[in-house]
């Protein structure tokens, strides 16, 4: 199983990391599950604990071999995520509220058209961002220093 690069790519994703979503073709039909990984690359996503596949591993420096069970990939058109009411899988709509926040809704048949939540584990940042300044960054004082006035034209470069 190599890597394929999708044949046309999806510009606008609805399901995310930590989606509850129900796989609709394929082995584990019906089997609903959490979404482990998103890999937009190739239009496919991994779902935990599903599409379990044997992966054989040889041995080498520092771990052992072996035949073990991975999770492989599915194609996002092979899992729809379900309504957090009515727990059937359903299509995904984008609507604004009255505030202006972008929410995601379930839409389609059989679907209860109320808020699906963005999940929790995408509030939790894999990489914490910086807090102190490092070497390479640039002083607050000269980041606020005024070079340019628009009124004189001071400041601009003599071409």
């Amino acid at each position: 199983m190599g890597w394929k690069a999708a044949q046309k790519l999806i510009q606008n994703w609805k399901i995310v990391r930590g989606d509850n979503v129900m796989i609709i073709r394929g082995k584990d039909k019906g089997e609903s599950g959490v979404i482990k990984r998103v890999i937009r690359s190739q239009n496919r996503v991994i779902v935990e604990g599903k599409n379990l596949v044997k992966k054989h591993i040889k041995q080498g420096q520092g771990h052992e071999g072996g035949i073990f069970s991975v999770e492989a990939p599915l194609h996002v058109s092979n899992v729809q995520v379900l309504d957090p009411v009515t727990q059937k899988p359903c299509k995904i709509g984008i609507r604004y509220l009255e505030d202006g926040t972008k929410v995601r809704v379930s839409r389609g048949i059989g679907a209860s058209g109320s808020i699906i939540p963005r999940p929790e584990i995408l509030k939790i940042r894999t990489t914490p961002r910086p807090t102190i300044a490092g070497p390479k960054d640039t002083p607050m004082d000269l980041v606020l220093e005024k070079t340019y006035d628009a009124k004189t034209g001071k400041g601009m470069p003599d071409l």
